[in-house]
């Protein structure tokens, strides 16, 4: 059975993480790719103090589809890596945890290319 609640809260959160993306956009001067780096840098953060697991049981794909979860992911891979090799582990971390998603984007990304003609854009 569909969990509405669940759905519901998803789409609150999502919805809540697009509104705040643009207002940013609109009533800042910060460029849309600032924008998404500032989503994972706190997406890190909420990662690092504990707060994104909490989040996640409540909202599920609502925080974890958008670049907040990759941030997230990447803390939890910057942990887990430092407590099994130390500090090298703040280097190694983060690439093994996000390889997969990464890869995917690439693939993904490519096979779209493929099958789509891109336009230059107009000035």
């Amino acid at each position: 059975m569909i969990d509405i609640l669940r759905l519901l809260s998803a789409f609150v959160v999502g919805g809540l993480i697009s509104v705040t993306a643009q207002v940013l956009i609109d009533l800042t001067r910060l460029t849309p790719a600032r924008i998404l780096v500032l989503f994972v840098c706190a997406g890190v953060f909420i990662g690092a103090i504990g707060l994104y697991d909490i989040i996640f049981e409540f909202a599920g794909a609502g925080i974890s589809v958008p670049l907040i979860g990759f941030g997230a992911t990447v803390a939890d891979g910057v942990r887990e890596a430092v407590d099994k090799e130390g500090l090298l582990g703040i280097l190694k971390g983060p690439f093994t945890a996000a390889a997969a998603g990464c890869s995917a984007s690439l693939v993904f990304g490519y096979l779209i290319c493929l099958l789509f003609k891109g336009k230059p854009k107009k000035s």
